[in-house]
């Protein structure tokens, strides 16, 4: 399968042939072999674990739509680099759509907390319905997630002796941004 292929597989079909446009702007793409396989509203998704790819140029990313920009910055929340991950999450704030709800909650199970805490601004009032709705549709990978949480809050920041020295540690579970994400996705 090719990595256009794998693209157009992890989005919505209304959504392929803006997905074709960014997939022929990324350069080196070179998606993980493991994928997560979510279903959203009536279609089965397969969301690669991680992608590896150089960034395009600010031309070729200025050339595309709207949708198209929300498009890439999906596929960056999957990205190996931290940093851009956290970058693209901050760029798709504000952005109400229901199919990028499983490229930000996957986020949720992840360990990097500056991401954890810019996504807890993201998940709002306005949009709290999608990641409620994936979740119900979605009860196995919601449950992988929470257990996430809770293992990445046990080996990095439940003790003193934290992987981050100039962070905080969170002894209580329930103080943990994370955790703090799944109450409010849990409250009815």
């Amino acid at each position: 399968m090719t990595y256009k292929e794998i693209l157009l597989n992890a989005f919505p079909k209304t959504l392929q042939s803006d997905v074709a446009v960014v997939a022929d702007i990324l350069n080196n793409l070179n998606p993980h072999s493991s994928i997560h396989t979510v279903q959203l509203n009536d279609e089965f998704l397969r969301i690669p674990c991680r992608v590896y790819f150089d960034e395009p140029s600010l031309f070729m990313i200025n050339k595309l739509t709207y949708t198209q920009k929300n498009i890439l910055n999906c596929i960056y929340l999957r990205h190996n680099n931290g940093y851009l991950r956290q970058r693209q999450l901050e760029e798709l704030a504000g952005v109400n759509e229901d199919w990028i709800t499983p490229y930000i909650l996957q986020l949720l199970g992840e360990y990097v907390l500056e991401i954890l805490q810019v996504l807890n601004n993201i998940i709002t009032e306005e949009n709290i319905h999608y990641y409620k709705q994936f979740i119900n549709d979605n009860p196995k990978y919601w449950q992988q997630t929470m257990s996430r949480v809770i293992s990445y809050w046990q080996c990095y920041y439940r003790g003193t002796n934290i992987a981050y020295s100039d962070q905080k540690g969170f002894p209580i579970l329930k103080d943990y941004p994370g955790q703090q994400i799944v109450d409010r996705l849990e409250s009815k």
